[in-house]
């Protein structure tokens, strides 16, 4: 089914996640007939998004007329025949047990036509099992939303053994249609991809409680302040609820061994009903106390070391049994975590050889089957990390065809788009060596900013030069976008301050490139514009998302519907989109200048602002909760005495980023 023809969707419950989906399907211009068991509680599920979409308008999200018009589409059932006989996706959202879930689509499959995809939101338990109920496990699959849908952007999409590929590429196009990033998980393992990394690393935590190897505030203190993780371990999953990360634990104890045996730690909350904020008390007190007081100084390596170390067997099973590349893992736990690094690039800088010395370590202290080494992961270490280098042999630098890496400043690093005769255009191949180049320079302690221009006169960048294309699907260009969404916005991830410096053309790709950066400068001579709907197409690295956050919506849509190629750098300076206009003649001196002098600046500090205003884009109470944990760690930095020391001796501070 092409998702064009998906007109109708069911959604069967009318819980938190039933209407929260269904209010996402409604506001994607979809019409929803939204199930559950009786009257009280689907009439329950739809006041609650009617309150949600008013919330929406009152904070001008959305117009009023968009609130009551996806409300319309939303109709309320009992009747399952009557929810799903038209439906074109059924979405089941029934509470997390194997022999409801069975039940609800055995019933469905009676009335559902043929054509029907069905997916159910389970966040851990078999596909493959669930689907077995039905006669259509090839259009059978997971959809695992996070909570609260309308917030949470991440959909992992999740194949059965018998889901066939044409049920996934539609799945993971309508969460896109939703407003979703999905992330697919290749093969129907419990845990998926978030909380097979999450649920094991929340165990471990309560495990080291347990063993009087550590404290909760030693633990939290270590997740949230040593490793950056947005909240402490138990401060988490007193918020999630602990009956619910026990339930999938139990899950992954009985399908994948005694290596998920949960905390007794964890067992004893759950025992005594403490599951966390819901209940008034868990690892922390609610009711009569404030909640978790973490002190950013009492972290611990040992406590850092084993739960990296328990992270590291999640991903080498979760790479070694093909069950999600890293690119997902890291996506997964960056979207539907809120980690400002995924666990592969934390590990790939922790050490995996380090995290398996740790693993061993353990194993040979304790004896429980957790600290067992993954088979998978002596392949990982022999290979240097989870992903694999690609950098030539020998001297640690890969020689690259289409960029160059130069330091033409002090601290600064500098890829140089380097086609000129082809007006510096972006090809398949470049996207990888810039991917490899941000790499070297996150790597490389001495660069402290990063500098991006073009080669020659001309151009920055003219785009995507189309005649590199391979001919092929539609598919295959949605992998391209993909591609470059990600590489691109590796930018705005990297822990120092990116700097576009344009000179010339800075068209469709090339402006999507320089979008990305932090802060861009131009010369006179420069000319923007997003000329993709001259061809039909639109903007597809990022173009139609990072844009309007730069210049706002109405003129983001100008840009783009206009698909003119000869705005100018004062009019995109007025506009918001340049920082600086410079004069031709003393454009490249005044680029190093400016990456210099972000590059004296204080690299922890640097790296925490940008974290904090990323967290704060869709959520200002997450990006404010980032900006207080870096203030608190900020005082425990050699660099603050440093900035304080020059301040009172008159002097320019030397930040050293320890």
């Amino acid at each position: 089914m092409d998702i064009e023809e998906i007109n109708t969707i069911a959604v069967l419950g009318a819980g938190n996640m039933g209407h929260g989906i269904a209010e996402v399907a409604a506001l994607a211009d979809y019409d929803v007939r939204m199930r559950d068991i009786n009257d009280e509680v689907v009439q329950d599920g739809y006041e609650q998004i009617e309150w949600s979409l008013g919330k929406l308008a009152e904070q001008e999200q959305i117009s009023e007329d968009e609130a009551d018009a996806a409300l319309d589409r939303v109709t309320p059932l009992v009747e399952v025949e009557a929810a799903v006989a038209d439906a074109d996706v059924v979405i089941e959202a029934v509470p997390e047990v194997m022999d409801i879930k069975k039940d609800v689509y055995g019933e469905v499959e009676s009335f559902a036509p043929d054509h029907a995809i069905f997916a159910t939101n389970t966040s851990s338990l078999s596909i493959t099992e669930i689907a077995e109920v039905t006669d259509r496990p090839d259009q059978f699959c997971g959809m695992h939303f996070f909570n609260p849908p309308i917030r949470m952007p991440l959909v992992e999409v999740i194949s059965g053994a018998d889901t066939g590929e044409e049920t996934l590429e539609t799945i993971e196009a309508l969460a896109e249609d939703f407003g979703k990033s999905p992330v697919r998980v290749h093969k129907d393992a419990p845990g998926f991809i978030v909380n097979r990394v999450l649920v094991p690393l929340m165990n471990e935590a309560a495990w080291l409680v347990s063993d009087d190897v550590s404290s909760v505030e030693e633990v939290d203190a270590t997740t949230k302040y040593d490793m950056g993780q947005p909240m402490g371990a138990f401060e988490l999953g007193d918020m999630v609820g602990h009956d619910v990360s026990f339930h999938v634990l139990e899950y992954m104890h009985e399908t994948l061994g005694d290596a998920y045996e949960p905390a007794p730690a964890l067992v004893e909350k759950v025992e005594n009903e403490e599951y966390g904020q819901k209940t008034g008390s868990g690892f922390y007190d609610y009711e009569d106390g404030d909640g978790p007081d973490i002190d950013p100084g009492a972290g611990s390596e040992l406590v850092e070391s084993r739960l990296y170390a328990a992270m590291a067997n999640e991903v080498a099973r979760l790479l070694g049994e093909e069950i999600a590349t890293a690119d997902a893992i890291d996506e997964g736990l960056k979207l539907g975590g809120g980690w400002p690094d995924g666990p592969v690039a934390q590990l790939d800088e922790f050490g995996v050889e380090a995290a398996r010395s740790a693993l061993e370590e353990a194993f040979e202290e304790s004896g429980h089957e957790r600290y067992r080494p993954s088979e998978h992961l002596d392949e990982f270490v022999e290979q240097g990390g989870f992903r694999e280098p690609t950098g030539a042999e020998g001297d640690g630098e890969r020689s690259y065809e289409s960029i160059s890496l130069e330091y033409p400043g002090e601290n600064v690093g500098e890829i140089v788009i380097d086609r000129p005769h082809r007006m510096n255009t972006i090809t398949t191949d470049m996207i990888e060596e810039i991917d490899d180049a941000i790499d070297q320079f996150v790597d490389d302690e001495s660069v402290r900013a990063v500098l991006l221009r073009g080669a020659g006169d001309r151009a920055f960048s003219a785009g995507f030069d189309a005649s590199t294309a391979a001919a092929g699907s539609g598919i295959e260009a949605a992998e391209l976008s993909r591609l470059g969404q990600r590489v691109f916005g590796r930018l705005e991830e990297i822990p120092m301050p990116v700097v576009a410096a344009i000179d010339g053309y800075a068209l469709g790709g090339g402006m999507e490139l320089a979008t990305c950066a932090d802060v861009r400068i131009a010369s006179e001579r420069s000319s923007f514009g997003q000329p993709e709907h001259n061809l039909g197409l639109i903007p597809g690295w990022g173009g139609t998302q990072r844009l309007s956050r730069i210049v706002g919506e109405g003129r983001a849509k100008e840009i783009i519907f206009t698909a003119r190629n000869d705005y100018d750098a004062e009019t995109m300076a007025d506009y918001g989109f340049v920082n600086e206009v410079v004069e031709t003649d003393s454009f490249d001196e005044r680029a190093v200048e400016l990456a210099e002098q972000f590059a004296a600046g204080p690299p922890i500090a640097m790296k925490f602002t940008k974290r904090a205003m990323a967290a704060g884009r869709g959520d200002i109470d997450a990006g404010l909760e980032v900006e207080s944990s870096s203030f608190g760690h900020l005082f425990t930095t050699d660099d603050l005495w440093e900035g304080l020391s020059a301040f009172q001796s008159d002097r320019d501070p030397e930040f050293e980023g320890k």
